[in-house]
C-alpha cells in the first residue's frame, strides 16, 4: 500500500514548514522518508536549507549512506548540518570513529567553523579511534575557536584524556575550569568517572567528597560512575552513605543506579543487602539479573550463581553473553565440568558460542576442570583470537604442566602479530619455571621492558624469584628482589623463602626473615615457612618459637581446599 501524504498548505514557506513536520514524524523510517523526499524534489524545494537539514536529521538514524547522499546533495551546509552527520557517524558503530574524524577534517578544510556542539562529538571519536595526536589537535582547535571553556566541551576533553589514560591532562583541564563554582555537575562527573576508569579509586573518593562539600549534588550518572570504586569491606560504610544519597535524592527507582548499588554491596561483602535490594526492585532489567549472577560468582559462591541462572531460565527472563560468561566462570571456580558442558551446549544452541568472550571463558573453564584437550578444541575454533584468548590457552598449558606446548603457542602468537600483555608474560614465566628453563625465562622477563616497553608487575617478579629459587640460584633471586621498583609483596618473599627451604639455605632464609619479622610483617606465610625450615634443619626449638609467635598473634594458616568429583557427588576436602 503506497504511503499517503496529506495535502500541503498553498504558500511556499508554509509548504516547507509542513514537510519538515512530516519529516519529524517519519524520523528513523526510510520507508516513510523516501516519499516525502520524492515529493519535495518534484515540488522543487528539496534544496531548501531548512528542509535539507530536517531531512538529514531524520534520515541519519535510518540509513547512514542515505544521510550522506542527502548531505552531499545539499547546496549549502552550515555547522548544524555538519554536526548532524558527525553525530550520525559517531553513534552508528564503533568502527565509524575514523569516519567521524575524516568528516571533521573535511569540515575544517572547507572553512566551516565548529561550534560548541561539534567537540562533544569529535573528542569521544578521538578516544575511540585511539588517536591521541588527533585528540590534542582537536583540543587545540577548541581553544582556537574559544570553545574550550564551554562546560560540555570541557567535560568531553576530560573524558577523552581519561579514556586515553592521560589522567594528568584531564586533571589540568578540570583545574582550568576554575574553582569559583562555575564547574557544572557534568565536569565533576567526568572527572570522577575518569578516576574510576583508571582505577584511581582514592582520587575518585576525594573528588566525590570535594564535589559534595562545594554544594554540588550528584545526579544519577555521577552516582553510577562513582559506585564501582567502593570495593572491599572497609568501604561498606561509604557505600551505605551513597545509598542514603540515592534515597534522599529520590533516585531509588532508577534501575541502572540500583544495579550499581547491588554490585557495590556485593564487592563490599554485604551479600544479604545486595539480595534484599534485588528482591525489592519493582522492575528489573537483564542487567539486574546479570549483576546478581556475577556478584555470587565473584564472591566465591559459585553454586548460588548457577542456581540464580537456573532461576532466570525458570522465570523466562532471558540471558545474553554476559550472563553465560559469569555462569561459566562459576563452573570453572567450582570444577563443575558437566554443568560447564551443559552451558557450552546451551550457548551453541542459541548461537552465542561464536562470541569471543564466551570462547575465552570456555578455554579457561575446560582447563580448570582438567580437560585441556577440550580447551584446545575451543581455542582452535575461535575466530579472530585476541590476546585474551592466547593468554588463556598459554596459561592453561602452563598450569597443566605442559610447558613445551605453552612456549610453542607463545611463539606462534608472536608470529601472528598479537602483542602479549601482562597476563601472557605471567603464564610464560610460569611455564619456564615448571620446565626449569631459567635462561629462557630470564630472556622473556627482560623482553617485557626492552622489547615491549612494559613495566614488570609484582607477579612477574614473583615468577622469576620462584624460578631462580627452584634452580638454586638464590643469590640472583635476591638481586632481582633488591632491584624491584616497588616494595616486594608476600608472594615475592614467599617464593624466595620457598627456594631457601628447597635448597636448605638456612643462613639466607634467616637473613631475610629477620628483616621481614622486625618490620612488623604479620603474614602467616613467613612464619609457617620459617617454622618448616627450622624443623627440617633439626632446629626444633626455633621451629616451636615460630609456632608460638603465630599463636600469640592469632595467625592461622588458611587450609587447602580441594574438590573431588565422582559419578554421584562432589566432595570437598580440607587439608
Amino acid at each position: 500500500m503506497p504511503y499517503l501524504l496529506p495535502p500541503p498548505p498553498p504558500t511556499s514557506t508554509a509548504v516547507v514548514h509542513h514537510y519538515t513536520r512530516l519529516l519529524a514524524a517519519a524520523a528513523g523510517s526510510l520507508h516513510a522518508l523516501l516519499p516525502i523526499h520524492a515529493r519535495a524534489v518534484v515540488r522543487g524545494f528539496s534544496g531548501n536549507p531548512a528542509f535539507a537539514t530536517s531531512l538529514l536529521a531524520a534520515a541519519a538514524p535510518a540509513s547512514l549512506a542515505y544521510a550522506r547522499r542527502v548531505f552531499d546533495a545539499a547546496p549549502s551546509r552550515d555547522a548544524y548540518m555538519w554536526n548532524t552527520l558527525l553525530r550520525a557517524h559517531a553513534h552508528s558503530h564503533a568502527s565509524h570513529a575514523a569516519d567521524t574524524l575524516a568528516l571533521y577534517k573535511r569540515m575544517r578544510a572547507v572553512g566551516i567553523a565548529p561550534d560548541h556542539y561539534t567537540y562533544p562529538i569529535v573528542l569521544p571519536a578521538c578516544a575511540a579511534a585511539r588517536t591521541p595526536r588527533l585528540g590534542r589537535a582537536a583540543h587545540g582547535d577548541a581553544v582556537r575557536f574559544a570553545l574550550a571553556g564551554d562546560g560540555f566541551v570541557r567535560s568531553a576533553l576530560i573524558a577523552m584524556y581519561c579514556q586515553e589514560g592521560e589522567v594528568a591532562d584531564a586533571e589540568r583541564v578540570f583545574v582550568e575550569s576554575g574553582g569559583d563554582g562555575s564547574r557544572t555537575i557534568v565536569s565533576w562527573t567526568a572527572m570522577v568517572a575518569g578516576y574510576v576508569q583508571n582505577c584511581f579509586f582514592g582520587e575518585a573518593v576525594a573528588m566525590f567528597g570535594a564535589m559534595v562539600c562545594q554544594g554540588v549534588l550528584p545526579n544519577e550518572i555521577t552516582l553510577i560512575s562513582f559506585l564501582p570504586c567502593l570495593q572491599g569491606p572497609e568501604w561498606l560504610a561509604a557505600g551505605e552513605m551513597v545509598h542514603g544519597f540515592v534515597v534522599k535524592l529520590g533516585f531509588d527507582a532508577n534501575v541502572p543506579l540500583v544495579n550499581a548499588l547491588i554490585a557495590m554491596y556485593g564487592k563490599c561483602g554485604s551479600i544479604a543487602m545486595a539480595k534484599a535490594l534485588f528482591e525489592g526492585m519493582a522492575a528489573r532489567s537483564l542487567v539486574s539479573w546479570n549483576t546478581m549472577v556475577a556478584m555470587y560468582e565473584q564472591c566465591g559462591n559459585a553454586v548460588q550463581a548457577i542456581k540464580f541462572f537456573r532461576r532466570m531460565l525458570t522465570e523466562k527472563v532471558g540471558f545474553d553473553c554476559v550472563t553465560l560468561v559469569s555462569v561459566l566462570s562459576a563452573c570453572a571456580r567450582l570444577g563443575a565440568l558437566q554443568t560447564g558442558k551443559w552451558v557450552h551446549e546451551f550457548a551453541r544452541s542459541h548461537g552465542l558460542n561464536t562470541d569471543a568472550r564466551i570462547g575465552n571463558v570456555l578455554v579457561d573453564m575446560y582447563a580448570k576442570c582438567g580437560e585441556i584437550g577440550y580447551a584446545r578444541e575451543v581455542f582452535d575454533c575461535l575466530h579472530g583470537r585476541s590476546v585474551v584468548s592466547w593468554s588463556a590457552m598459554i596459561s592453561a598449558y602452563a598450569n597443566h604442566g605442559e610447558p613445551e606446548e605453552a612456549l610453542e603457542l607463545f611463539s606462534l602468537m608472536k608470529c601472528e602479530g598479537v602483542r602479549p600483555n601482562s597476563f601472557t608474560f605471567t603464564a610464560v614465566l610460569v611455564a619456564c619455571g615448571h620446565s626449569g628453563l631459567v635462561d629462557e625465562g630470564l630472556k622473556h622477563f627482560n623482553s617485557i621492558l626492552t622489547e615491549y616497553q612494559m613495566s614488570p608487575t609484582p607477579e612477574h617478579y614473583a615468577c622469576m624469584v620462584d624460578m631462580l629459587g627452584r634452580a638454586g640460584r638464590l643469590a640472583e633471586a635476591y638481586e632481582i628482589i633488591r632491584g624491584m621498583p616497588m616494595w616486594p609483596d608476600k608472594c615475592v618473599w614467599g617464593a624466595f623463602l620457598g627456594g631457601c627451604r628447597l635448597h636448605s639455605n638456612l643462613d639466607l632464609a634467616e637473613f631475610v626473615a629477620k628483616d621481614l619479622l622486625q618490620s612488623g610483617s604479620n603474614d602467616v606465610t613467613f612464619y609457617v615457612l620459617m617454622s618448616n625450615i627450622y624443623f627440617e634443619a633439626g632446629m626444633l626449638e626455633d621451629a616451636e618459637r615460630m609456632r608460638r609467635a603465630m599463636k600469640e598473634m592469632e595467625l592461622k594458616k588458611t587450609a587447602g581446599h580441594s574438590l573431588v568429583c565422582t559419578n554421584r557427588e562432589r566432595r570437598s576436602l580440607m587439608r
